[in-house]
């Protein structure tokens, strides 16, 4: 009995600074970088850009500012842009454009970069228009 007395005694003191100055709070989270969204991926037809889920990403030719997306409204529809988080910041050949309704977006050279609604699954390539507006967006060789 003696013995447990000792070790009670020897854990309050030990935890003494504890309970004298109460609890010290808990240091803030980790401040975690954003995941970056895009990959290369190698296809049949040479490498191409994919988000993080797989998806195929594409440019518009009608983005010719390099700081500003034209694809607004019913575009968004069927080319959903590639979304930036507000702690997003470039990166090498990547950068990150505000657009018109205030949001974010990757871009890849100035240019930026989108999935099409026509592809369903990781690896589909079906985002092609009749004008030939849209293109696979790759790595510059």
């Amino acid at each position: 009995m003696l013995r447990i007395a000792v070790i009670a005694a020897a854990l309050l003191l030990s935890a003494g600074d504890v309970f004298a100055h109460g609890e010290e709070p808990a240091p803030p989270p980790k401040k975690v970088a954003p995941l970056f969204p895009v990959k290369v991926a190698q296809t049949r037809k040479g490498q191409i850009f994919v988000d993080n889920n797989g998806m195929t990403l594409y440019t518009f030719d009608r983005d010719t500012s390099g700081n500003a997306s034209t694809c607004d409204g019913k575009c968004t529809e069927r080319w959903k842009p590639l979304a930036a988080d507000n702690e997003a910041e470039a990166k090498g050949d990547f950068t990150v454009i505000i657009r018109s309704d205030g949001s974010k977006m990757w871009a890849y050279r100035y240019r930026p970069l989108y999935t099409s609604q026509s592809d369903k699954a990781p690896g589909d390539v079906n985002g092609f228009d009749g004008a030939d507006l849209w293109h696979v967006a790759r790595p510059a060789l």
